[in-house]
């Protein structure tokens, strides 16, 4: 073999490896855009938390809050709700995880593991049914709690489903005070 068939056959690799690098780059500059789409948006990473001021949130009311396109319930309970959620016994329940994103997956739905404070009082949950996505009524159904009336689902006070179609427990987000009046979710 000469020097010659040497040098083109080094040029012919050259060549190979230049077209290959060349058209991995075009490709990457045209997948890029399409990947980046998947990313949220600004708007979308805005939602990602939001602060909420419940000083006007008195026992026995509750305030409902857009957050991520969905309903959430914020409520004050009455001693006597906190009392009726907490005499349930877990047995009773379809559903017998607490849905809490706060704590483990396998944390058992009894009232403490569902509300945001030791004491009871605050309940804050995403006001979605767990059947079909339908916005349940507060204050209704069998149980005191929330009722979907669009198929029959009836939830406690504590947001536990006890009677109807829902397979879940209303779930409950990642939420926290961040001081005495403002409740933060996400």
């Amino acid at each position: 073999m000469s020097n010659t068939e040497e040098h083109q056959g080094t040029r012919r690799d050259f060549i190979y490896y230049a077209t290959a690098g060349a058209g991995a780059v075009v490709t990457g500059a045209a997948v890029w855009p399409l990947v980046n789409q998947m990313n949220p948006s600004a708007d979308v990473k805005a939602q990602a938390s939001k602060r909420v001021d419940v000083s006007t949130v008195a026992p026995g009311t509750q305030l409902t809050v857009l957050w991520q396109g969905k309903p959430v319930f914020i409520r004050a309970r009455t001693e006597a709700e906190i009392a009726e959620a907490r005499a349930v016994e877990l047995s009773a329940l379809p559903d017998q995880l607490a849905d809490n994103a706060n704590l483990p997956a396998d944390a058992d739905a009894s009232d403490e593991n569902r509300a945001l404070t030791e004491d009871g009082v605050w309940l804050v949950q995403m006001g979605v049914c767990t059947h079909l996505g339908c916005v349940p009524l507060g204050e209704a159904g069998d149980f005191g709690g929330w009722y979907c009336p669009c198929h029959g689902s009836h939830y406690d006070t504590a947001g536990r489903i006890r009677k109807g179609p829902a397979p879940r427990n209303l779930d409950i987000p990642v939420a926290a005070f961040i001081d005495d009046t403002t409740i933060q979710l996400g």
